[in-house]
């Protein structure tokens, strides 16, 4: 039997060491490449046969919730298990509802992890003791179905962005303004479409405003 090949995701390179160094010695997986962010994930993915994605949430230019729902859009048998530092119930259901398998926290140690992956390689899934409390408490406290607005996690990078937008400047614009490329722009904004359900531009402006994540100008 073939041995799993994980991709590990997080922009702290320390982590995924600390991760790597954690799987070296377990028979049967074997980390195949690595990742600072959703984007470069997906980039990895096209040049590498992967089984499983250890996915951070939080991480700059593309999320672990958006990479999830690129990654399970266009691949879909690859595994996501969802890697984060808090034990956060909103981002259990939305990494689940993008497609992650489990959730595992990052203060898991090495048998976790090696059992965590495993359980997902057989079509299982897979949540840390902590998640599973957190995500029942919250059923019982009746907050299955949060609100549309609780559902949206929006970043600083994609804040100034969307401020950006609301302002009229192009993709062009506001690569230069903060001095990235339009190519992450383009992802940014992207990334915002699929987070808030806007269909457009103008949908993104609208929801900026009905929201309360920007204030509308002055009259």
């Amino acid at each position: 039997m073939a041995n799993v090949k994980v991709l590990l995701a997080d922009d702290h390179k320390i982590v995924r060491d600390g991760i790597k160094l954690m799987l070296e010695s377990q028979v049967g997986i074997d980390v195949v490449a690595e990742a600072n962010n959703g984007i470069e994930a997906l980039e990895k993915l096209k040049e590498a046969i992967i089984d499983i994605v250890v996915m951070d949430i939080n991480m700059p230019e593309m999320d672990g919730i958006t990479a999830t729902k690129e990654i399970k859009a266009e691949y879909p048998d690859v595994k996501i298990l969802a890697l984060t530092m808090s034990n956060d119930d909103l981002h259990i259901r939305q990494m689940i509802k993008a497609g992650a398998s489990g959730y595992i926290m990052k203060s898991a140690g090495r048998s976790e992890l090696k059992d965590a992956i495993n359980s997902i390689m057989k079509g299982k899934h897979y949540f840390s003791d902590e998640a599973t409390h957190s995500i029942m408490m919250d059923l019982v406290k009746g907050k299955g179905k949060p609100t549309s607005t609780d559902t949206v996690h929006i970043t600083d990078r994609e804040l100034e962005i969307l401020e950006l937008i609301v302002q009229e400047f192009t993709n062009q614009e506001i690569a230069e303004k903060l001095f990235i490329s339009s190519r992450t722009v383009d992802a940014h904004r992207r990334n915002l479409l699929q987070k808030t359900g806007a269909r457009n531009t103008a949908g993104l402006v609208k929801y900026a405003f009905q929201n309360n994540v920007i204030s509308p100008p002055s009259a």
